[in-house]
């Protein structure tokens, strides 16, 4: 397995023998977090919806070191015998209709995976009296469209569009969790993931990588002048481990809500030329489509609060984190 740079930075004491449960565990950061939680020698139990050839824990064989439950979020009751017969202490709930555009085309499903789910695994951590942390993941899409940037974890919560809203439903759904009952939960908000191992090629990172790899023009689908956080894969990783590891020496954390972000907002068509400099083909031009539809113009975060609560801080620039995301998808095509 491949040495992840934020171990040597977490509290392997934590989290050996730790029973702990990642919803998503096939997913993009899912795979990513159960593999660095196989390196600190925790008991994981994943479960899996699907099994894709598009997993990064799948097609590295991680899949076989921690111990697999089939099945989705939306089934109450295999969640809490998975959480009571595994003895789980720390959750991770990762699972969730992620990609905007297929959220939004079919949003009954996403509001079954995005908020039926959440409130299943909510009760279920609340029933189970086993469970010390819950982590929720959210987005940064949860605070909707706002005039004031960047967002704060005051920044009220009004998602319109209905991954916006999933999101925004799920948040509400924790608060309220801790409020009435004081489930040892938070919430993670982060901006767009990127890293190897993501083959979700209509993202804009991968998707222009693979691109370039191959010579071919890269497409944006937007104007290229939209405004987003871009947080690599290592850095989310340590902010939800880091997390977890708080949440057990400080109580005041409990119930609290955490932006993650590398504060280094940058337009698309600026994202797109810089993975072009940093891959050296400067004889190709991206092609603008300027289609895209129901997104928000900015959306950027503020990471103050988890740099001065959590000690949290990323450990790679934007630069270096493309440039690592880049070396891995070289040698993948190569592998292919």
């Amino acid at each position: 397995m491949a040495n992840i740079g934020c171990v040597d930075r977490l509290n392997i004491d934590f989290w050996q023998d730790r029973n702990v449960f990642v919803t998503g565990c096939t997913g993009f950061l899912g795979s990513w977090l159960t593999k660095t939680l196989i390196l600190l020698k925790a008991n994981v139990v994943g479960l899996v919806r699907d099994i894709s050839g598009k997993s990064f824990l799948i097609s590295s064989g991680d899949l076989n070191n921690i111990t697999v439950v089939r099945g989705s979020v939306e089934d109450y009751f295999l969640l809490e015998r998975i959480i009571n017969e595994y003895e789980i202490q720390s959750v991770f709930h990762l699972a969730a209709q992620a990609i905007v555009g297929t959220a939004n085309r079919g949003c009954l499903s996403t509001f079954e995976t995005n908020i039926k789910g959440t409130w299943n695994i909510l009760e279920a951590c609340y029933r189970v009296k086993t469970v010390e942390q819950l982590i929720i993941a959210s987005s940064d899409k949860a605070y909707g469209e706002q005039e004031e940037l960047p967002y704060t974890e005051e920044t009220p919560l009004q998602g319109a569009n209905p991954y916006d809203v999933s999101k925004s439903c799920a948040d509400l759904l924790a608060n309220s969790y801790f409020h009435t009952y004081g489930l040892p939960v938070c919430v993670t908000r982060c901006g767009n993931f990127y890293g190897g191992g993501d083959l979700n090629f209509n993202r804009i990172i991968p998707g222009t990588i693979r691109s370039l790899i191959r010579n071919k023009v890269p497409v944006i689908r937007s104007d290229g002048m939209y405004v987003r956080d871009y947080i690599y894969i290592e850095d989310v990783v340590f902010a939800y481990l880091l997390l977890a590891e708080k949440m057990k020496e400080d109580n005041k954390i409990i119930g609290q809500s955490f932006n993650f972000s590398c504060e280094s907002p940058i337009t698309v068509i600026d994202l797109v030329k810089k993975i072009i400099s940093i891959m050296g083909a400067f004889n190709i031009k991206p092609v603008v489509k300027g289609d895209a539809e129901n997104e928000i113009i900015k959306q950027y975060l503020s990471a103050a609060k988890a740099k001065k609560s959590l000690g949290w801080v990323p450990l790679f620039s934007l630069e270096e984190g493309l440039t690592q995301t880049i070396n891995w998808y070289k040698d993948y095509f190569k592998s292919q």
